[in-house]
């Protein structure tokens, strides 16, 4: 395939995933994303009498019981809120048994996200990473912005294949200097976890997105096939005939995924886990309503 007819299709991906995810945020999306991730930055400025429609949780009671009617704090204008989505390009970003890879499903994520967070007025800016940062964009507003992002997941082609938690969580840490809302995106398939996310999670706000395939959780029935790890190439020859095998491999997923939900619980991550052959906005949706009861 020539570079140009490489380009060409990429982009026509781009443009269905843009319509794609505009649709979804319009129908489904964005109201939840709303009361999720508004009011953060609020500057106080006065108390003004109630008037229906007003939000519950604004209601002052200490001069409400003074006045002897319904008050509510005002506040000035919101600070923008800047959006950073960190996104797993890793060799096993590329895996993917149903109709979509690990990395495509990424990219629907963050368009669904970066447009919302565009129609709430807040900037995205976006990290790929691997073995090592690979491409940083700082946050700014703009479609046009955010289709190159979406892109950027789609083609980067990392030299470090592996996955590194850490070395994103690090450059994070350094590059960023006032406090963002980062959704990090990813397998989470990295052997150090705990220290470098418990240290973003202190510094900004952390939302997890656990992207898998249903193959990771279980083996099928396939006879002898030869098995590559897509991050360092070792190839196994493994017999997934066997029933002692495959219960042994979903014994050792089911550790490994409930290791990584107890390390976000550990530093109060928010997390959610959206898979290869499911559709996305249930679970996004469930991690948002999550979120609205809190704070409201």
């Amino acid at each position: 395939m020539t570079e140009e007819k490489e380009i060409e299709e990429m982009m026509e991906r781009v443009r269905k995933l843009e319509l794609k995810a505009r649709r979804l945020v319009r129908e489904s999306f964005s109201g939840e994303y709303l009361s999720s991730f508004r009011g953060q930055g609020l500057d106080f400025d006065d108390f003004r009498e109630y008037q229906h429609g007003d939000e519950v949780r604004f209601i002052d009671w200490n001069v409400t019981a003074r006045m002897n009617e319904p008050f509510v704090r005002r506040f000035r204008e919101e600070r923008e809120l800047s959006v950073i989505v960190a996104v797993d390009v890793s060799g096993s970003a590329d895996f993917g048994s149903s109709h979509l890879s690990k990395r495509e499903l990424s990219a629907e994520i963050a368009a669904i996200l970066g447009f919302s967070a565009l129609q709430n007025g807040d900037k995205v800016g976006l990290l790929i990473f691997a073995g090592e940062p690979v491409i940083f964009i700082p946050a700014a507003k703009g479609t046009r912005h955010l289709l190159r992002m979406i892109r950027e997941v789609l083609m980067a082609k990392p030299v470090k294949r592996d996955t590194s938690i850490e070395a994103a969580c690090n450059f994070l840490t350094r590059s960023l200097k006032r406090k963002a809302l980062i959704f990090m995106i990813s397998d989470f398939h990295a052997e150090v976890l705990d220290k470098p996310l418990g240290k973003l999670a202190r510094k900004h706000e952390l939302v997890a997105l656990r992207v898998n395939d249903p193959l990771e959780e279980q083996l099928p029935k396939a006879g002898r096939v030869v098995l590559v790890d897509p991050e360092t190439g070792f190839e196994t020859l493994v017999n997934t005939g066997n029933a002692n095998l495959r219960m042994a491999y979903k014994k050792l997923m089911t550790r490994q995924a409930e290791g990584v939900a107890s390390i976000f619980k550990k530093h109060g991550i928010d997390t959610a886990t959206l898979a290869t052959d499911r559709d996305t906005i249930p679970g996004l949706h469930q991690l948002l309503k999550r979120r609205g009861r809190r704070r409201k």
